[in-house]
């Protein structure tokens, strides 16, 4: 019986990796009684938020109820997130599976919202998640995650240890300057900060480390991206022209250091009125999802313009913790999933060819 439940597990894919289960690594264990007919399938996913779980669920629950003599099925979902291949010549956070940079062409396009919100949104998820602010000059994610459970500090043999917001890692300059104190330093100092968060700060083992940038394209971008083995960049942009040129230029420089961009969000795309529902679209509304189709990147999805958005980054408690069931906090998982499956893509190699996929399923 075993044998043809397999079989039958073989005939059924995940949407995201279009690879069947038994293919892809993901049936961990079948146990079947030949007596009462009763079937237990132990499933094993490439993230926790993996957007398609219900459906992979019932497709396998209907694919082995077809098995002649199977009365009962139970399937057992667990997730282990798969992490990037590690690179010879940058093996720095071994234990980090992957490192989401987010970035954007200019400032005030609601980077760091963005960043926050994704984070909490996997971790909400049952992901092991850290949050790195490479915003020497102006770090906001000290304000916007609020005050932590345990602070940060350092150890024995100097090294750091994060600070822990709602189960997160977090490591910023914010934690070590006064609050208003201006950092006045030139690239050089700012490199070997970031590279000290790097190699000093006790990370430990993370399914993902979101690394909010600066803005534009200077010195912060490019250390990283010597200093790190980034899995991927996801850019931010509102609806309006003058982001969306910077943001091209964004793009340009990914693609010249070599970072594979995961997508881009359109974050302040229209506001939507809490009373009647109407949608106003102030900064218009539309020019990410063009500048994504014209550059042949993945549009992750629309963040409207709320009021409870930066109540939350100024509150302390991003809106997807704040207020989980609003409407934007379904975008920002939906965004999350998205690229959580995205990162599966890419880090799941070709059970033929054994190369890793370089194209992106996007889930809805």
């Amino acid at each position: 019986m075993v044998e043809r439940i397999r079989a039958a597990l073989s005939q059924v894919k995940d949407p995201g990796l279009r690879l069947d289960l038994v293919s892809a690594g993901m049936v961990k264990g079948v146990d079947a009684d030949a007596t009462t007919g009763h079937v237990t399938i132990d499933i094993e996913l490439t993230t926790p938020a993996c957007p398609s779980r219900d459906v992979i669920a019932r497709s396998v629950e209907a694919g082995v109820r077809n098995v002649e003599g199977v009365r009962a099925v139970d399937v057992r979902l667990s997730a282990t997130v798969r992490g990037r291949p590690n690179h010879p010549d940058n093996p720095r956070l071994p234990g980090v599976r992957n490192i989401i940079a987010v970035a954007a062409g200019k400032g005030g396009v609601g980077k760091s919202t963005v960043t926050t919100n994704l984070a909490a949104a996997l971790a909400a998820q049952g992901a092991r998640v850290g949050i790195l602010d490479s915003d020497v000059y102006g770090p906001s994610i000290p304000q916007m995650m609020g005050e932590p459970e345990v602070p940060a500090g350092t150890e024995a043999g100097n090294k750091i240890t994060p600070a822990v917001h709602y189960g997160m890692k977090v490591i910023s300059i914010g934690f070590f300057v006064e609050r208003g104190g201006a950092v006045i330093w030139r690239g050089p100092m700012v490199h070997k900060l970031l590279q000290q968060f790097i190699e000093d700060v006790e990370w430990g083992d993370l399914d993902y480390l979101l690394v909010d940038l600066p803005p534009g394209t200077g010195d912060a971008q490019l250390s990283l991206s010597q200093l790190l083995p980034i899995t991927g960049a996801v850019m931010v942009t509102t609806p309006q022209e003058v982001s969306i040129i910077d943001v091209e230029k964004a793009l340009g420089m990914w693609k010249r250091v070599e970072v594979p961009v995961l997508g881009l969000i359109e974050n302040m795309s229209g506001f939507i009125c809490p009373s009647c529902g109407h949608h106003e679209e102030i900064f218009m509304r539309g020019g990410g999802r063009k500048l994504a189709e014209r550059e042949g990147v993945a549009f992750l999805g629309e963040v409207p313009l709320l009021g409870a958005v930066s109540r939350g980054g100024d509150a302390g408690k991003p809106v997807v913790l704040a207020d989980p069931s609003s409407q934007v906090a379904r975008v920002f998982h939906g965004i999350a999933s998205t690229v959580a499956c995205a990162l599966s893509v890419r880090n799941s190699p070709d059970p033929v060819s054994g190369k890793r996929s370089s194209k992106l399923t996007l889930i809805r």
